[in-house]
């Protein structure tokens, strides 16, 4: 995946109604200078006054949600100050724990190669028996090859004890291999990645959203779930499957690059994504689907010689401790039918939620 999987900005948060001490870099200490260390400790008083202010627990999780979230809202100056500080700083246990995955799935590939490279060998000595077996029968046939006859049955025992041996260490590697593919596979059964689109996986998903119910069970918040997909529109007019993925891969990049730190980006399944957006009601998840479909439909996808305008469905649902996970979803992933169903909107919110507001 490319650069850092939480490097991720820009799609809007909840707005406040309630006003709290602001603070911008744009402000100057009075000889006309910037002052970095004042300016990060002002704006982390504002974002614990604001925490402190919406009634949350001014826990690391909560305070670096809100941290991202403000900070959409100041100065250029101070956005590009406090993400270079991110950046520089940034290493998530998640990141590592990718990291590791490849390195896993690399090694494993590794080792598939080395037993297809001893398998040909092998085939090859194998190849050479039998040659050996032909050549010494046309030498029989010959009145003056008791002597050659002679070096020809030495080099066959000689090739036939090798082909022995060879078959009992292709026959260990196999064995090795066979644990090594066990271990590996009970490795991607805890996996987070998702290799294909360089995003988290399902199991990741599922394990964020039952922490994101438990959380909003416990301290009374507002998080919502977006399902995203290509649109049924394009998936039905290409028949180039290898273009549809390039279109599923395009999407998935544009949802890292525009979704914030503490949101959830995954791949849910079969070009289905997921987004979870922490503290975000229903009206602000809206607004960000809206800004997520302009970004889409600003990237054009060329086919042969033929231009195609990307488009998405996004189905919205509310995450609700009144409901299990699965239940979550399902709603999320029956809005996001009901999008394209209902001449093709961009987006559409849960029936249930909807009732709800």
């Amino acid at each position: 995946m490319a650069g850092n999987l939480r490097k991720r900005r820009d799609i809007s948060a909840i707005s406040s109604d309630t006003e709290v001490p602001s603070f911008d870099a744009s402000s100057q200490s009075p000889s006309g200078l910037s002052e970095p260390t004042s300016d990060l400790e002002m704006y982390s008083k504002e974002v614990l006054s604001q925490l402190i202010h919406d009634n949350l627990p001014p826990t690391p999780n909560n305070f670096a949600l809100y941290f991202d979230r403000l900070l959409e809202d100041k100065s250029e100056a101070l956005r590009k100050q406090i993400n270079s500080v991110l950046e520089f700083e940034d290493n998530s246990d998640d990141e590592k724990t990718i990291e590791l995955e490849k390195s896993l799935k690399s090694g494993f590939t590794s080792v598939k190669s080395i037993l297809q490279v001893t398998a040909n060998v092998y085939k090859n000595i194998a190849l050479m028996e039998k040659i050996l077996v032909k050549r010494r029968a046309e030498l029989t046939k010959s009145s003056d090859s008791a002597g050659v006859l002679s070096t020809i049955t030495s080099l066959d025992q000689d090739v036939g004890k090798l082909n022995n041996i060879l078959k009992k260490q292709v026959d260990h590697m196999k064995t090795l291999y066979q644990d090594t593919a066990s271990i590996v596979k009970n490795v991607e059964n805890e996996t987070i990645y998702d290799n294909q689109f360089g995003i988290y996986n399902k199991r990741y998903l599922l394990n964020k959203l039952e922490q994101e119910k438990n959380l909003i069970e416990e301290f009374k918040h507002t998080s919502s779930l977006i399902t995203i997909e290509l649109s049924k529109e394009i998936e039905d007019s290409i028949s180039n499957q290898k273009a549809l993925l390039l279109m599923t891969r395009t999407i998935a990049r544009l949802l890292m690059k525009t979704s914030r730190r503490s949101d959830v980006v995954a791949h849910y399944g079969d070009g289905v994504f997921a987004m979870v957006l922490k503290h975000t009601d229903i009206v602000n998840a809206k607004r960000a689907s809206e800004r997520l479909c302009d970004l889409v439909s600003s990237s054009n996808f060329f086919l042969a010689e033929k231009e195609i305008q990307l488009k998405i469905s996004i189905g919205i649902a509310n995450i609700s401790p009144d409901r299990s996970v699965e239940e979550t979803l399902v709603c999320g992933l029956n809005a996001m039918e009901h999008a394209y169903e209902n001449d093709n909107e961009d987006y559409c919110v849960c029936s249930k939620d909807e009732e709800n507001k």
